[in-house]
């Protein structure tokens, strides 16, 4: 199914609004929020079109709609598609992202760290966690060197209020070190969405990772794991920024 401007709109609504809110969304909150230009019953009628096309999924028969795998990736899709996030420059700071100060001073502490490779992807990670609110995981692929950090973050979301959501995200942790060079990871940034990912229990999960290159010419991968409701827009563009900071440096 080909979905129309104005379906475009409202699916990139609900899901954003999931993504801040991880409530399902409502026509009724829609309604109030936005002015789509339509009458209420329109957008109730847009909704079950985007549900019937596996966009969205109604948990439940009074609830709201929440976004599906397919819902999830059309929104990344479209984030590519208007903000160009893959030619941005060192110079592009977009709303939802870290303050340029913030960079600026990890960048300072990156330069002072560059002699020391352990220490050094550990700021590097760090760092990179603080931005996201995710699972932040640095690797070094000459050296064979894991880091992980933003644990205490990620587990405040309330997807992880179930145990088995958290022993399923930490066996996904555990395969992709595991498997992490069959990803064939280049230096472009690569989102795997639920289902997407090559893992057995990473349904509800999403992924983002790029290579890079460290200092020394050493090759590395940083990657961000969290629940699919995460804030994409924020994560891709403070992995971009910190791939193309290493590339300078």
């Amino acid at each position: 199914m080909k979905i129309t401007e104005r379906q475009t709109e409202i699916l990139n609504r609900i899901v954003q609004e999931y993504i801040d809110s991880a409530r399902p969304v409502s026509s009724q909150l829609l309604e109030k929020k936005y002015d789509f230009c339509i009458c209420p019953a329109m957008i109730r009628i847009e909704m079950q079109k985007l549900t019937d096309a596996d966009f969205l999924i109604q948990p439940h028969t009074s609830a709201g709609r929440v976004p599906t795998d397919k819902g999830y990736r059309f929104f990344v899709n479209n984030l590519f598609a208007r903000q160009n996030f893959a030619k941005q420059n060192l110079g592009g700071f977009e709303k939802g992202i870290p303050e340029e100060k913030d960079f600026l001073k990890l960048e300072d502490l990156i330069e002072r760290e560059i002699e020391d490779t352990v220490k050094f992807l550990q700021s590097l990670t760090k760092n990179l966690a603080s931005f996201s609110s995710n699972l932040a995981l640095g690797y070094l692929l000459d050296e064979d060197i894991f880091w992980k950090e933003g644990w205490e973050g990620v587990l405040q979301e309330p997807e992880f209020k179930e145990p088995k959501v958290i022993s399923d995200f930490a066996d996904v942790i555990k395969q992709f070190e595991e498997g992490i060079e069959d990803f064939k990871i280049n230096s472009g940034i690569k989102i795997y969405i639920g289902r997407e990912n090559p893992f057995s229990k990473a349904k509800e999960f999403s992924i983002i990772l790029s290579g890079c290159h460290f200092p020394n010419e050493k090759k590395g991968v940083l990657a961000l794991l969290g629940p699919k409701r995460m804030a994409y827009d924020k994560n891709i563009n403070s992995l971009n920024y910190l791939t193309k900071l290493l590339e300078r440096l």
